[in-house]
């Protein structure tokens, strides 16, 4: 199967999914998880409509980037403080955002670039020890420590659960991030808070998460096949 035919089935997945939920597929965004493939694939993709990718590796997706300038990349990996830099200058939103000290650095930078930076806060909603994000209890008290920074514009949540061969196991952690979200909507936290976006669902459990109210999803072998070795 080709790339574009790969999109076209998970496109027709996402919306028979929402419509079976009475959700509009046109809210649902697809960010194709394109780390450790070649600029050729992100092209077939490009040419195929897709418009929105998923980097890992900062300076991987450096060259990537710089290459297709019209494209949304949002990094979905770790970010490391002293990669704050780069990410603030490369990327359009940056999904994993997990520490004070992250949020401040990204800001820093943002303000010597003069540019405004979307981000996701990642939530350990499944309190993972293997997995980062900040814990549940602690996300309300975090979102209010930084809304004093001014470059960066916080659209909302994002995580990845415990991991489980049946993906309905991940349906309460979903529900769970989704009413998070509410109540940090209703203390204002979010950029807009009429409009708050989750990340959650990836190849195995999106269907579950758009039930759930995902408003992304990442996926990546499903449209690119196996990731080559690093």
């Amino acid at each position: 199967m080709s790339i574009s035919s790969n999109l076209q089935s998970i496109r027709n997945s996402i919306a028979s999914t929402a419509y079976a939920c009475n959700r509009d597929p046109a809210h649902i965004k697809l960010l194709a998880v394109s780390k450790r493939h070649s600029k050729a694939s992100i092209q077939e993709a490009v040419d195929a409509g897709q418009m929105y990718f998923g980097e890992n590796y900062i300076q991987e997706a450096q060259e990537k980037c710089l290459a297709f300038k019209d494209i949304a990349f949002h990094f979905i990996g770790h970010v490391q403080s002293n990669k704050a830099k780069l990410a603030a200058e490369l990327f359009r939103m940056v999904e994993t955002v997990d520490s004070l000290k992250l949020a401040k650095a990204l800001n820093k930078h943002l303000e010597i670039i003069n540019k405004n930076l979307d981000i996701l806060i990642q939530v350990n909603i499944g309190n993972d020890p293997k997995k980062y994000g900040v814990a549940p209890k602690d996300t309300i008290p975090f979102l209010q420590n930084i809304q004093a920074l001014s470059r960066v514009r916080i659209k909302g949540l994002m995580t990845m659960p415990p991991f489980s061969s049946d993906p309905e196991e991940t349906r309460s952690y979903f529900r769970a991030l989704r009413q998070l979200s509410i109540d940090c909507g209703k203390q204002e936290l979010f950029y807009n808070n009429e409009k708050i976006e989750l990340s959650m669902g990836m190849s195995h459990d999106f269907k579950i998460a758009i039930e759930e109210g995902s408003t992304s999803i990442r996926v990546g072998t499903a449209i690119f096949g196996e990731r080559p070795n690093p």
